[in-house]
């Protein structure tokens, strides 16, 4: 999942083709959608 970067909408699909554009806005920026995990670790 994909998230364009002017309006916001979600993009499914295959970022890696040539000339995406979002379908709401026609913005060519998006940014990948990543998990909203909390990572923990150990100091040495």
């Amino acid at each position: 999942m994909f998230r364009c970067a002017i309006c916001g909408e979600r993009i499914k699909g295959d970022i890696d083709t040539v000339g995406i554009q979002c379908e709401n806005c026609g913005g060519r920026v998006f940014y990948k959608e990543r998990p909203n995990v909390k990572k923990e670790l150990k100091a040495r």
